[in-house]
């Protein structure tokens, strides 16, 4: 089974500078007490916002109680659209006063009207925002135009944030109405082994900061990160569509802390026609392509051994930063060949190193198997395999 990641569909990424004047001039001055900035890049999205938006004027504490006022707003670009998506929003706006909701319009050229482009956009006047505000530490949240947020989608989520993490991928799941859909059993099994995945992960190569239980998306309709995190990795990468996987790897490659929280919840269509060439959208039409096709998935095994082989790295990288490469041994260095080993000094952080070495230590292609036999392969090895204690 393919999967959409940048890897697979962007060889580099563009130049992120040079982007179009902001369109936000007309915004009031941000409150001083704003925890977080929801942004949602909407392309002809008129009939679905206005779910979208009330699911965020209803967001409550943990105790149920409305958030206070001026602790987050809400920014939304309607870009290239042709059905008075931006009218929808200021109508909303006018009927929702308590909301902090601001649209702006904006028609991109041809080469730059892209999912890619317009998130930048919103994320760059978010942080510039939270900044003026003096809130370094808060957040810009991205949500997507046909995505309806749990009620306590925030507040989840600055529990999260509080706990020192830099970013927080929440949990995406099917609206009920999507539930009937034609491939609706692919992608339960999909997610099965996914999570199973996660899991492994958790055991093998454990992370504080990534418990179990936890999840495997990472995707713009549920993903928050600190001003100071986006900033550090140089904003969102200008690509036309898997901006958010982009990113999130942008987050690993500077050993920025990620938490997959099954607490932070979306629930999302399950339309095959979407505004992006590859996301959601483009994995459901190739489930329903597919169709009684065996479906495939990376092999089991190949994530056994790049587990075990991700943590000893780890392992030895930090013994490096402290000079100390050859006072200890790490157990199965053998099968990481020494031009690896005598790299690990130059890298300042294992998330860099880690993706340079990943292609030199693993197969390419990674081998498939049948979807079926990745999940029992799955089960059996997380039952046989102990919970190791992270160092990190």
């Amino acid at each position: 089974m393919d999967y959409a990641t940048p890897h697979r569909f962007h060889s580099a990424h563009p130049n992120n500078a040079a982007l179009p004047v902001s369109p936000w001039s007309h915004l009031p001055p941000p409150f001083p007490t704003l925890r977080a900035t929801v942004i949602i890049p909407a392309k002809d999205e008129a009939d679905a916002l206005p779910a979208t938006l009330a699911a965020l004027a209803a967001q409550t504490n943990e105790q149920g109680e409305p958030l206070p006022p001026g602790c987050f707003e809400v920014l939304v670009l309607a870009n290239n659209c042709t059905d008075g998506t931006a009218a929808v929003i200021r109508a909303f706006a006018a009927t929702h006063p308590a909301l902090a909701l601001h649209v702006a319009e904006l028609t991109l050229p041809p080469t730059e009207a892209h999912v890619g482009r317009a998130r930048r956009l919103l994320m760059d006047e978010a942080a510039q925002r939270l900044e003026l505000a003096g809130q370094p530490r808060a957040a810009i949240i991205s949500t997507d135009a046909d995505t309806r947020v749990a009620p306590d989608w925030l507040a989840a989520t600055f529990r999260e944030l509080a706990l020192g993490v830099e970013a927080v991928a929440g949990r995406i799941l099917m609206e009920e109405t999507s539930r009937a859909c034609p491939v609706r059993r692919c992608q339960l099994q999909d997610a099965a082994y996914q999570l199973l995945r996660a899991q492994l992960e958790t055991q093998l190569d454990p992370q504080p900061h990534e418990p179990w239980p936890r999840h495997h998306q990472h995707f713009g309709a549920s993903l928050a990160v600190t001003v100071a995190a986006y900033r550090q990795v140089g904003g969102l990468p200008v690509v036309p569509f898997l901006e958010d996987e982009a990113l999130y790897q942008a987050l690993l490659r500077h050993d920025l802390r990620v938490r997959h929280s099954p607490a932070v919840r979306v629930f999302t269509s399950g339309r095959q026609q979407g505004r992006v060439a590859v996301g959601l959208s483009w994995q459901l039409r190739e489930w329903a392509r597919l169709g009684a096709q065996q479906l495939l998935v990376p092999d089991p095994a190949t994530l056994v051994h790049e587990l075990n082989l991700r943590r000893r790295l780890r392992q030895q990288w930090q013994l490096a930063q402290h000079g100390e490469t050859r006072k200890q041994e790490v157990a199965g260095l053998e099968e990481i060949p020494a031009e690896v080993l005598a790299a690990l000094p130059g890298y300042a952080t294992f998330g860099a190193c880690w993706e340079w070495a990943r292609p030199l230590l693993l197969p390419n292609p990674t081998p498939q198997v049948p979807l079926a036999l990745g999940i029992a392969t799955l089960r059996t090895e997380l039952a046989r395999t102990p919970v190791l204690i992270s160092g990190w």
